[in-house]
């Protein structure tokens, strides 16, 4: 296949699909015709540049590549269409940014450093969005469970890793305190983490579960 064809139908293949479509799978859906996968990044890369200067962009997240409007027309676009995005609350954002940057924790950690109990709403909306996950459960009386990130945040917010967020001072306040027990005094993004155990019946996290 010449790579002309080749690469109008991977523009196609990521153009219509409803999620991000990573190299991987672009290697499998074309492993008849025994393409490597320095050409698939080379095509991708050709693909990036094309769109440069459109109206929408070939963007890489978490997951793999997607087309999406570009920055400079967002706010014509976002305009265009009656429906507003969703906001959320102060108190959500911020018990987001807690599990995003000192993931993994527990409720009860969270609302240990913010002071105030955290709704099970707020949980669930996370959770329905797909931003966190449950990666197990502490071993302590309860048995409460632990919170992490997930691709899918990764790739709701143009990121391919957490290295790309700002400081979590920069979100949300924190006292000394508070960063005190959130190992924060630092710059490092979560470089340690909980050596509770996990129930064993729970879905085992290590390193590769949290994204």
């Amino acid at each position: 296949m010449k790579n002309s064809k080749l690469k109008k139908i991977i523009e196609s293949l990521i153009f219509s699909s409803s999620s991000p479509i990573s190299i991987k799978e672009l290697r499998n859906f074309f492993s008849d015709e025994k393409i490597s996968l320095k050409l698939l990044e080379e095509l991708i890369s050709e693909l990036q540049i094309q769109y440069l200067n459109s109206g929408v962009n070939l963007k890489k997240v978490s997951t793999g590549y997607r087309f999406q409007v570009s920055e400079e027309c967002n706010e014509w676009v976002t305009n265009f269409y009656p429906e507003k995005p969703q906001k959320y609350s102060r108190a959500l954002m911020e018990t987001l940014a807690l599990i995003i940057y000192k993931q993994p924790i527990t409720r009860t950690e969270i609302e240990a450093v913010r002071g105030v109990s955290v709704s099970s709403n707020i949980i669930k909306t996370l959770l329905e969005r797909e931003w966190i996950k449950i990666l197990g459960y502490k071993d302590v009386p309860g048995k409460p469970a632990i919170f992490g990130s997930t691709k899918e945040f990764l790739d709701s917010h143009n990121l391919t890793t957490l290295n790309q967020l700002p400081k979590l001072d920069d979100i949300i306040e924190l006292s000394e305190q508070e960063k005190q027990q959130l190992g924060l005094l630092d710059t490092n993004l979560n470089n340690e983490k909980d050596n509770d155990l996990i129930d064993p019946k729970a879905e085992e996290y290590n390193e590769d579960n949290i994204h």
